[in-house]
């Protein structure tokens, strides 16, 4: 059996599936709720400073996005960090981390970009005795406003400086919690490890509104005939997710910081690709928020499956296993050359391939063939851009087979060079014919 516990920058938890700060974990009832349930942590809803609590809307908090289907892709958020008195919630994070010892519990904080301001909440966080602190510098509204959440994590000087302060005043593991509202994601982790950070998380919530009421003209939610953008997360935005863990994972300035890998994980599989590509960690949201926190379950299930199929005996053999295969465009190989075939006994004659490769690409596949209705790939006209992969509703029906080296690509009549060859070094490329002049 796969061994699935984990270490994230010292702090032990059974599984590395955690919870997201945000309602989930909010109290101690849902926190506890989670773990009863399988989950291996939490980061407790994002605690404010000393005094009178935020004020969130009375009205609806959220948009949301959903397929044909009716499922969720993407929930956006209007809701702002607790609303609860601060010292509820420490003292709650004290008798749920005593009761549940063997849990990651990690507090998130967000207070004013001030010294002295980090310099009063982190002992009193301390005192719970709490796995760690994870720095907000991600959320996009109503906080941002006010100085704090992506008001400093888009500024990588604030981010660097925070840190500094955090590792100044406290024992704990220091986690940033990165926006992805940002040009460049490795500027801000850079600034997170200068300033001693032991981890970065990401990605937050992308700001967003997700639609308009077309009888109130109002963007959704809607508070008194008004909107304000949000948060967006589930689904939706794991593609971006991805992208920046790994744009982190790579970068040779911050590669090996630790990271705790957020946004639209959903399954297992969700999981172990971001893992692969460099997450210690994985932190869930949309998922228990749609599902119930029972989802965990599955994702843990199935990621031990998944595991002993493939002989990983510990997620070190995997984490960080897909880093090295992302690159930059413009060193990809440009004599691999692959064709679209589709299996005709699969194939259900929709017409979806020939359609859209007929009106949005290069023609490539037929509709009839001696007058009966067929599709099949014209190989002298497929440049392999899978784009009828991607649109056929049939699971398997189209593949993308590559042609051996030395095989005759029929498009171009030319064969198949065994050569690696891109971009660098092409002759069409300008830069390319300046060096060699």
């Amino acid at each position: 059996m796969a061994d699935i516990r984990n270490n994230f920058v010292g702090i032990k938890s059974p599984n590395p599936f955690w919870l997201a700060s945000a309602p989930p974990t909010d109290k101690a009832y849902n926190v506890i709720r989670a773990f009863q349930a399988g989950w291996g942590g939490v980061v407790w809803k994002t605690l404010g400073e000393e005094g009178p609590p935020v004020v969130n809307v009375n009205g609806p908090r959220y948009g949301a996005i959903w397929g044909a289907d009716r499922r969720l892709l993407g929930l956006n958020n209007i809701e702002l960090i607790t609303d609860r008195q601060l010292q509820l919630n420490l003292q709650e994070i004290k008798q749920v981390k005593k009761d549940w010892p063997d849990r990651a519990l990690v507090a998130s904080i967000m207070v004013p970009c001030v010294e002295e301001s980090w310099k009063a909440i982190l002992p009193a966080v301390e005192e719970t005795e709490c796995d760690g602190i994870e720095l907000n510098f991600g959320c996009p509204h109503g906080m941002s406003e006010r100085g704090m959440g992506a008001a400093v994590g888009q500024v990588p000087e604030y981010i660097e400086m925070v840190a500094r302060w955090c590792k100044q005043y406290t024992r704990m593991p220091v986690i940033v919690k990165l926006t992805p509202n940002i040009t460049d994601i490795r500027y801000p982790a850079r600034a997170a490890k200068r300033g001693g950070a032991d981890a970065v998380s990401l990605i937050n919530t992308i700001s967003s509104i997700t639609s308009v009421n077309l009888d109130t003209f109002s963007p959704e939610p809607s508070i008194d005939g008004k909107g304000s953008h949000g948060g967006y997360c589930g689904p939706a935005v794991k593609p971006i997710a991805l992208n920046m863990v790994a744009e982190i994972a790579r970068d040779p300035e911050t590669a090996g910081l630790p990271i705790s890998g957020i946004g639209g994980v959903t399954t297992w599989r969700d999981a172990a690709e971001f893992i692969a590509l460099g997450a210690g960690n994985v932190q869930v949201c949309t998922a228990a928020m749609t599902y119930g926190f029972k989802i965990v379950q599955e994702m843990i299930a199935g990621l031990e499956n998944w595991m002993d199929e493939k002989g990983h005996r510990t997620l070190d053999d995997i984490t960080g296993r897909a880093t090295p295969n992302v690159t930059d465009w413009q060193y990809l190989n440009l004599n691999y050359v692959a064709k679209a075939r589709i299996n005709q006994d699969a194939c259900i004659k929709c017409g979806r391939c020939h359609i859209a490769c007929e009106d949005t690409s290069h023609q490539a596949i037929t509709s009839s063939v001696n007058g009966v209705r067929h599709f099949e790939v014209m190989e002298d006209e497929c440049v392999g851009c899978n784009l009828c992969v991607n649109v056929c509703p049939v699971e398997n029906c189209i593949s993308m087979v590559p042609l051996a080296a030395g095989e005759l690509d029929q498009r171009t009549g030319r064969p198949v060079s065994p050569e690696y060859a891109n971009w660098t070094t092409h002759p069409n490329n300008p830069m390319a014919r300046q060096a060699a002049e």
